[in-house]
């Protein structure tokens, strides 16, 4: 019996000591931090607010397309007697590309100039026996007329004869052939296609709250997705005035393409646009936010010390909010260094 009344008495000795020195060492733990809290600087880092643009810059994709492009048709039917490009072929304008066969045609222009051999000298015989009153008139006339109508012959087989040469109508590049030499051309009969991607036409569609950030002739930069590093500047040519069926309006840049011609037609990229309307606000990190979703907070810093200050948020883009309330331009926020900050804490700030 004495053995388990020292037991007990030993145990509560024991739970009584733990119970002072768990105390102790709490007040102890107590009496450092509030020593350190209030007398000892916290190094924080901070940003002093600047009025700025919320969107000042905005992207809006698109599409590279050529300013030029056609496909080459043959004006008057024929033979194709010789195929004077490929594709991938640079061309002029003027260049020759597609020969027809004209042999029948420069056949029948001879027979064409020997008639109006004859005839000249028919009417130059005619002439001389009207003036000296040999024969009468009628056949000076028939011989007129007729040597007018073969002339007007032979300029229509030189025309023909022209347009059995096809030739490019500006400078480009064969990007399709849809013929071979041997074969039979007819007027509207696609032969190849040129395409001229020296300038390009590079189209954007944007919603209607938008439009007013564009006028004819401004200047935009474009880049290019697969050329990251080129950046181009693109003139606005057209502005729609009917909206697509997805209820967004086309917007038309004129660009130049590298000397190169790397920007290919089909490619996508992006115009770069300042927002013409947008008002400046106080914008801060969501970083630098402290408190809760109903009651966000920062810490302001005045005259070295940390001052909690409630806000009110308008907007959130990205990782940044946009300030309704709260803080005005000038204020100092802390931004990193939390760790051990409360308010009224003394700071020290760290570059």
């Amino acid at each position: 019996m004495t053995k388990k009344i020292i037991y007990i008495v030993v145990a509560l000795a024991l739970i009584v000591f733990t119970v002072i020195r768990l105390k102790n060492n709490k007040e102890t733990t107590k009496e450092r931090i509030y020593q350190y809290d209030k007398e000892t600087p916290i190094s924080v880092q901070v940003d002093s607010l600047k009025l700025e643009f919320a969107n000042a810059e905005y992207f809006f994709t698109g599409t590279f397309e050529p300013n030029k492009e056609t496909k080459i048709s043959a004006e008057i039917q024929g033979k194709i007697n010789s195929l004077l490009v490929d594709i991938g072929s640079s061309v002029k304008a003027g260049q020759a590309l597609i020969q027809l066969d004209n042999s029948l045609l420069k056949l029948q222009l001879q027979s064409v100039e020997v008639q109006i051999e004859g005839l000249e000298a028919d009417v130059k015989r005619y002439t001389v026996l009207v003036n000296a009153e040999a024969i009468q008139g009628v056949q000076l006339e028939k011989s007129q007329l007729a040597l007018k109508s073969a002339k007007v012959q032979k300029a229509t087989l030189l025309e023909q004869i022209n347009k059995t040469t096809i030739k490019s109508p500006f400078n480009g590049i064969v990007t399709a052939k849809m013929t071979e030499e041997g074969a039979f051309a007819a007027p509207g009969m696609p032969l190849l296609q040129i395409t001229d991607i020296s300038k390009l036409k590079f189209t954007i569609n944007l919603p209607e709250q938008k439009m007013n950030q564009f006028d004819i002739g401004q200047t935009n930069q474009l880049t290019v997705d697969a050329f990251p590093e080129i950046i181009l500047n693109g003139e606005v040519s057209m502005i729609g005035s009917k909206a697509n069926m997805g209820n967004s309006f086309p917007v038309q840049f004129l660009v130049g393409n590298t000397p190169d011609l790397k920007i290919k037609s089909g490619m996508s990229g992006s115009v770069l646009v300042a927002n013409k309307n947008e008002q400046k606000q106080i914008i801060i990190p969501s970083s630098s936010i402290v408190g809760t979703n109903i009651k966000p907070q920062v810490y302001k810093v005045i005259q070295g010390k940390a001052t909690l200050s409630d806000i009110t948020i308008s907007k959130r883009i990205g990782n940044k909010v946009v300030i309704e309330k709260g803080l005005k331009e000038g204020d100092v926020i802390v931004t990193n260094g939390f760790i051990n900050l409360f308010d009224g804490a003394n700071v020290s700030i760290k570059n």
